[in-house]
């Protein structure tokens, strides 16, 4: 039998994070944390309660393979506590947490798995391949090793463009609302309806719901971490991380462009037995609840078992 946990983890400054863990009843002697991306809280994207289907639950997957699995909402994501600026107007803050601010999170969350397992691996998606890459290259941590899934590194074209294609300004306020029909019309005939429903019924009924209208708040400091990419100014140094590092994205990713993940993969320090890079065919920059998940799942699980 599967279980999905929820545990309380309390940052250095005290803010209260939402840790989500998936095993089973045969517990194997490694882990993996999971580090979400800049929109959607951990239990949406790793474990969306699509009825009757676990196929879409990276978290399942791993967990079935023998690894405990983790789960992180940064702080102002999902169940955990918000910065304050989240109870402020939003054009009274500029983006509250960037990834240099979520890192305290992602260190917290693996201590947390640190403590009860020897081996912990780090995989990032999206937004999360810049908190992991500021954890890892910064830290002197225990990570096994580092996967970096759809990663935004030395971004290749226009903030501005990628922002009027969202529908957002470039004055980036503290945090900016998502509502349904918008949404539905981003990801128009490219999420089954069931998946659809339940990622956004996940969110909403989430912290980071409204309670006055079927809409999410998410804050913009990923978004000014995407900035600084678009400017060629990285978050963190990808050759200060020293351990085994998979950067994978999908072949049809616009987001995570391939000369960008290429320039990551180049300037990793590593030997080449402990670096590697990969494409998924025909998959987006939701890989991770796309078509092609099983070959992305099974990737970042074998090159764990290699690390």
């Amino acid at each position: 039998m599967v279980t999905l946990t929820a545990h309380d983890v309390t940052a250095a400054d005290g803010t209260r994070l939402r840790v989500w863990e998936r095993s089973t009843d045969e517990v194997g002697a490694e882990a993996v944390l999971f580090l979400h991306g800049g929109i959607t809280c951990s239990k949406a994207l790793f474990a969306p309660p699509v009825p009757d289907d676990d196929s879409y639950s990276w978290l399942a997957d791993a967990a079935a393979r023998g690894r405990t699995a983790f789960a992180v909402d940064v702080r102002g994501y999902g169940e955990s506590e918000g910065p304050p600026e989240m109870e402020e107007p939003p054009e009274a803050n500029g983006p509250p947490v960037r990834a240099r601010d979520a890192v305290a999170d992602v260190r917290a969350a693996f201590e947390f798995v640190r403590g009860r397992f020897d081996v912990v691996h780090l995989v990032g998606v999206s937004w999360g391949t810049m908190t992991g890459g500021v954890f890892v290259a910064e830290n002197d941590s225990d990570v096994a090793s580092l996967t970096q899934c759809a990663p935004v590194y030395r971004a290749p074209y226009d903030f501005a463009e990628g922002m009027a294609a969202m529908g957002l300004d470039t004055d980036l306020d503290a945090y900016y609302v998502q509502e349904r029909e918008t949404v539905e019309q981003r990801q128009a005939g490219g999420v089954d309806d069931e998946l659809f429903e339940a990622v956004w019924r996940t969110q909403v009924e989430s912290g980071q719901g409204l309670e006055w209208k079927d809409a999410y708040v998410a804050q913009t400091g990923a978004l000014a971490d995407v900035r600084a990419a678009c400017e060629d100014d990285p978050v963190y140094d990808a050759g200060e991380i020293d351990v085994p590092t998979l950067v994978i994205r999908g072949s049809d990713d616009a987001t995570s462009q391939r000369s960008d993940a290429l320039s990551l993969y180049d300037e990793l320090d590593l030997a080449e037995a402990q670096r590697e890079y990969a494409e998924i065919g025909s998959g987006g920059h939701f890989l991770v609840h796309g078509p092609r998940r099983g070959a992305l799942y099974a990737t970042v699980a074998d090159f764990q078992g290699r690390s």
